[in-house]
């Protein structure tokens, strides 16, 4: 079987899929390490490189890659991943896909502390962090609904 968790950057995507992994007795991945490793540079530096566009067709190319090699796993995927070309779909056809749902002031006090890594918070100041995150959940949220399973977390 292969699981999916997917949902907005800090809803505990890495941390839920670890956990996961260890109790099924599955390998673990994490989609950004993933195309971390396989590129040799950050996801914010490919993000300045090749821009949104360009990360998304690697992230889904990569995203079909580990589907192709492993027939089970359980995986974090990006917090954008279900948005882009047909991916939600694609993962549900894979597997089992779960939205780890999260309310906005979780979401914001954890990105908060990481907002360096975060290629779609630079250049926000902490102030303007709450309204993006709202914001950007939003337009996420149709991607989101389509997950075989809602866990709130």
């Amino acid at each position: 079987m292969k699981y999916f968790l997917i949902g907005y950057m800090g809803c505990g995507k890495s941390r839920m899929g670890r956990m996961m992994s260890h109790d099924l007795k599955m390998m673990f991945v994490d989609l950004d390490d993933y195309i971390v490793r396989r590129e040799g540079r950050s996801v914010s530096e490919i993000f300045a490189a090749v821009g949104e566009e360009g990360f998304r067709q690697l992230e889904r190319c990569c995203l079909e890659e580990v589907c192709a090699s492993h027939t089970s796993f359980v995986m974090a995927t990006g917090g954008g991943t279900p948005c882009f070309f047909d991916n939600m779909d694609y993962m549900n056809r894979q597997g089992k896909t779960i939205f780890l749902d999260a309310d906005v002031d979780t979401l914001t006090s954890r990105v908060l502390r990481a907002k360096d890594k975060r290629p779609l918070l630079s250049g926000l100041d902490d102030g303007e962090v709450r309204d993006f995150v709202e914001q950007h959940l939003k337009k996420r949220m149709e991607y989101y609904l389509k997950a075989q399973e809602i866990w709130e977390v």
